[in-house]
């Protein structure tokens, strides 16, 4: 890990453990070498840099553009590896600038669902994340976050709560998988990730 990042990982570790009592259950699922995706539901502005610090290796993530407006921010978030996105421009920002994340060799994360839960429940998929992996085949690994929701939800203030991070071992696809070379496979893919999400379970 770069210097930055890496005090960056710590600080937010100390803080996760401090209110949030944080977890970590499978973190032997993880890829640390090579390009390779995080998809994980979506429920709080912590699951970025919560995912982020159950992994052992540095993440890039996406945000808003208009995020790196401040200088103080923009410094920020540039040495934490997040890349700005134009919203304006949907889905397509997002996708090119993954695609060039992963053809260098790194890991990001992903959000299938594209937007923070309202209810607390895992949304629909969005093919967004199909469309990546269509065409770059790389491994996804799917993780759950539990608990973030009641420690920070969408319109709702923070507050202390227990939050568990579960990893699942890693989604591989084949040639096969997309040979149909159709856009609605991309759909398919993605509900296919999210269907893995939503089977990982809450340990005791």
């Amino acid at each position: 890990m770069k210097p930055i990042y890496r005090a960056g990982h710590l600080g937010c570790w100390l803080l996760a453990q401090t209110l949030f009592r944080l977890r970590v259950i499978g973190r032997e699922n993880l890829i640390n070498q090579g390009p390779a995706i995080i998809a994980a539901n979506h429920q709080s502005y912590l699951d970025p840099p919560l995912i982020g610090v159950a992994c052992s290796s540095e993440l890039h993530y996406l945000a808003r553009n208009t995020l790196f407006n401040n200088a103080v921010a923009n410094w920020i978030l540039t040495h934490v590896n997040a890349i700005p996105v134009d919203r304006a421009k949907g889905d397509v920002g997002a996708v090119r600038a993954v695609l060039k994340l992963l053809k260098e060799g790194h890991r990001t994360l992903i959000f299938p669902e594209g937007t923070r839960t309202l209810t607390g429940q895992i949304q629909k998929a969005r093919p967004g994340i199909g469309m990546i992996v269509a065409k770059t085949l790389v491994p996804v690994i799917p993780a759950r976050v539990f608990g973030s929701f009641e420690a920070w939800p969408k319109n709702g203030k923070l507050k202390p709560h227990p939050i568990t991070v579960v990893i699942g071992t890693p989604i591989r696809f084949t040639p096969e998988d997309v040979a149909s070379g159709e856009r609605e496979i991309y759909q398919k893919i993605s509900e296919r990730i999210l269907g893995e999400i939503a089977k990982l379970e809450l340990p005791p």
